[in-house]
C-alpha cells in the first residue's frame, strides 16, 4: 500500500510572527506539510496559483500588496479562488458574524478565530480537506441572530471609503461617484443601519463585518 501523502498547507497572513509561529507548529503536526506563506492579498493569490495548496489558512484583514486590481482583502482573496481546487479557511481576530456570512457566501470551507486551539485548527484542516465544512458555533449563532448585510454593494464600497475619512468629494473621487451619488449612499446606509451619522454608520457596519 502506498503511504498516503500530506496534506499541503499554505499560510497567508499580514503578521509575521503569528505566521511563522503558525507554520512551525504545523510542521510539528504529522500528515500535515506546509508549502507556502504569503504576507498581503496579491501574494496569497499567486502563491497559491504557483503551489497548489491542498488547504489555505487565510486571515481577512491583510493589505491588498498590489495594483487597483489587487484583491481588497482576504475575503476578495477566497472569492476570487472559488471554484478551485483549493479549499479555505478564513481565520480572523475578530469573531464577527457578518463575517461569517461573507466568509460562507465566498465558497470558503471554515472559519475560525484566530485564538482556537492549535488541536482545534489542526481538526479543521483535516476535516475541510475531507471536504467537510467547519464554522465556529458560537458564530454561526451570532450569525443568524444578526441577519443579513442590509447595504447594497455600493453602500458597502462608500463606507469603506469614508471609513478612510476626508470630505464628500475626496471619497466621491475614490469611488469615482458623483458628490450627490456619495451623499445618497451614505444617507441610505445611516438609515438601514439606524444610527445618525456617517462615523457611526462605519462602525456598525465594521462591528457587523459587513465591511
Amino acid at each position: 500500500m502506498s503511504p498516503v501523502p500530506p496534506i499541503r498547507v499554505a499560510l497567508a497572513d499580514d503578521q509575521a510572527i503569528l505566521r511563522s509561529g503558525l507554520a512551525a507548529l504545523l510542521r510539528l503536526e504529522r500528515g500535515l506539510e506546509v508549502v507556502g506563506e504569503a504576507a498581503t492579498c496579491a501574494d496569497a493569490l499567486a502563491m497559491v496559483e504557483r503551489e497548489r495548496p491542498d488547504v489555505l489558512l487565510l486571515d481577512v484583514q491583510m493589505p491588498s500588496g498590489g495594483g487597483p486590481e489587487a484583491p481588497a482583502d482576504g475575503l476578495e482573496v477566497a472569492e476570487r479562488l472559488r471554484g478551485g481546487s483549493t479549499r479555505i479557511i478564513v481565520l480572523t481576530t475578530f469573531g464577527r458574524a457578518g463575517y461569517l456570512r461573507r466568509t460562507l457566501e465566498t465558497g470558503a470551507s471554515g472559519f475560525m478565530v484566530k485564538d482556537a486551539p492549535v488541536e482545534q485548527l489542526v481538526d479543521a484542516i483535516r476535516r475541510v480537506h475531507q471536504g467537510l465544512r467547519v464554522v465556529d458555533p458560537e458564530l454561526a449563532a451570532q450569525s443568524l441572530a444578526t441577519g443579513p448585510n442590509p447595504l447594497t454593494p455600493k453602500e458597502s464600497e462608500v463606507l469603506r471609503a469614508a471609513a478612510q475619512g476626508g470630505s464628500t468629494a475626496q471619497i466621491a473621487a475614490r469611488v469615482f461617484l458623483s458628490e450627490g451619488t456619495v451623499r445618497n449612499h451614505i444617507s441610505n446606509a445611516i438609515g438601514k443601519l439606524g444610527v445618525t451619522n456617517r462615523a457611526e454608520a462605519v462602525r456598525e457596519a465594521t462591528d457587523n463585518g459587513w465591511l
